[in-house]
């Protein structure tokens, strides 16, 4: 089944005149170049939306190849993660009593573009020295 794509449809009295453009297709997309497009989302900051209009599709179809991908086990979110070397005193704080409830885990998304996984439990010190490291890289 062909669709074709119709411009400048006109009436003149009871006939219809149309200007056909050409065949309506359909691009395929390989694994490789999906996970290529989806891994740029963040590079320099760009956003989904920026991406996306970059290569002519939605936003919603970077979405679902994150979805696919993910479950193919060709892209997870933390494969380009970074680790920055620090200086920095290890904090070692006592638990007290308040302090009874479990670890949960945290990730915080900064202005430039980068993203901290760290566990609640983590000293403010230390959270803040890290997130200023990080700001400066």
């Amino acid at each position: 089944m062909f669709n074709y794509v119709v411009s400048d449809v006109s009436y003149a009295g009871s006939l219809m005149r149309g200007e056909v453009l050409g065949l309506e297709r359909r691009r395929f997309w390989r694994d490789e170049d999906k996970l290529e497009i989806v891994m740029s989302v963040g590079i320099d900051g760009a956003t989904v939306t920026q991406v996306a209009q970059r290569h002519e599709i939605t936003r919603q179809q970077i979405y679902k190849w994150r979805h696919e991908l993910k479950k193919k086990g060709l892209w997870s979110p933390d494969a380009g993660a970074l680790f920055y070397p620090l200086d920095m005193p290890v904090p070692t704080a006592q638990p007290t009593a308040a302090d009874t409830s479990p670890p949960v885990a945290v990730e915080l998304r900064l202005r430039c573009g980068h993203r901290l996984h760290f566990n609640s439990t983590i000293d403010p010190a230390a959270l803040t020295a890290l997130i200023r490291a990080v700001e400066v890289a």
